[in-house]
């Protein structure tokens, strides 16, 4: 069998177990060139099994890898033309920022003139161009990890491997360093394979997110694919905060699906091809679809219900609302000011568009 070198990296019916515990079913995955795809799930999905399945540091049971065109599924790690940036950095405590970022080039016997050209180069590109005679404690947690990324990029992997990079990191930290990420992964065109359980994360920095659930591959997609047409319920609930609805289907006209039963209400929803609309469905509103309706307000959808908490969130305003069925749901609008007062327990009419909701199928992948 032969592979088309269309992919920088082909993924296929990996499988493997630690005893009764499926790790990886089956999964199968491409990785194009120049792309910035995102292994993201829950602990324990399998998304750093996959990872360290391609890295070589875990044998599958079954199945392929293929790097640039070339079965390497039992090749060693050294062998695969990959780098590898680590959560704890992994640098050397004891050399200097020069000497950790030319290590993998004299492994290679690179000239010493290539690697000083080289290392002044990549220190340019994480923009610390003068830290290089410092040692890896006199870097901040920020610094360091732009360091190991220079390690890793200085001697052009065909892919590179990024396992929770960014976890050790306070949040404002991390938000700045998502961006360099994204920023060098845009000037030096680079492959990576990355791994995150932060759906923030995820969202800023991918061009594709492959989804995780016990060791399979929900879905597959663009950030925008994933959020606004989930192909499960899982992918509708993990990925940023939804509501799921259920109601009977009363009929279908066109590119519309009648719903009853939803706390008490009959809702249209928009039809999708990918989703048999029959019987009892589930259907995703998101909370800046939904409205808190004033007074005289209509809206195509509404539901009533009563009004449990208001919190405002910096830019956004949370409001939970209590359903008819006991259901709660939650509406957001940008804060434009302080909320007006409101009363726990007070009637609230909730109202959404008709393609403010989404069809889910009932379970697994569309049909």
């Amino acid at each position: 069998m032969s592979e088309e070198p269309r992919y920088k990296l082909t993924i296929r019916a990996v499988r493997k177990t630690y005893g009764p515990v499926v790790a990886l079913a089956d999964a199968a995955l491409d990785l194009g060139e120049g792309e910035f795809l995102t292994l993201l799930g829950p602990s324990g999905s399998g998304k750093t099994t996959l990872l360290m399945v391609v890295a070589g540091l875990i044998q599958p049971d079954r199945g392929e890898v293929w790097i640039d065109g070339r079965l390497a599924t039992y090749l060693p790690s050294f062998k695969r033309d990959i780098g590898m940036v680590f959560q704890n950095y992994a640098l050397f405590p004891h050399l200097t920022v020069h000497e950790n970022i030319a290590f993998p080039l004299r492994m290679r016997r690179t000239p010493e003139a290539t690697i000083a050209r080289e290392v002044k180069r990549v220190l340019e590109v994480v923009r610390l161009p003068d830290v290089g005679e410092r040692l890896p404690r006199q870097l901040s947690g920020g610094q360091q990890q732009r360091i190991a990324l220079a390690r890793c990029i200085v001697y052009r992997p065909s892919i590179i491997l990024m396992d929770e990079p960014l976890g050790a990191l306070d949040k404002k930290l991390r938000d700045q360093m998502q961006l360099e990420i994204k920023h060098l992964h845009t000037q030096l065109g680079i492959t990576v394979l990355y791994v995150t359980h932060d759906q923030e994360e995820a969202m800023i920095m991918s061009d594709r997110i492959c989804l995780m659930n016990e060791g399979r591959i929900e879905q597959v997609g663009t950030p925008d694919e994933l959020y606004f047409r989930p192909h499960t319920a899982f992918v509708a609930d993990f990925l940023g905060e939804s509501n799921i609805l259920e109601g009977t289907v009363a009929g279908a006209d066109g590119d519309t699906v009648t719903v009853s039963g939803v706390a008490g209400a009959t809702v249209r929803v928009q039809a999708r091809a990918d989703v048999k609309a029959a019987g009892r469905v589930r259907f995703m509103v998101r909370p800046e679809r939904m409205v808190v309706l004033a007074p005289g307000d209509d809206a195509p959808n509404v539901v009533e219900g009563v009004l449990r908490d208001v919190i405002l969130v910096g830019g956004v305003t949370k409001y939970y609302v209590a359903l008819a069925d006991g259901r709660v749901v939650s509406a957001t609008r940008l804060t434009a000011g302080p909320a007006s007062p409101t009363v726990a327990g007070a009637p609230v009419r909730l109202g959404w568009a008709v393609d403010g909701a989404v069809l889910l199928p009932d379970g697994g992948a569309p049909t």
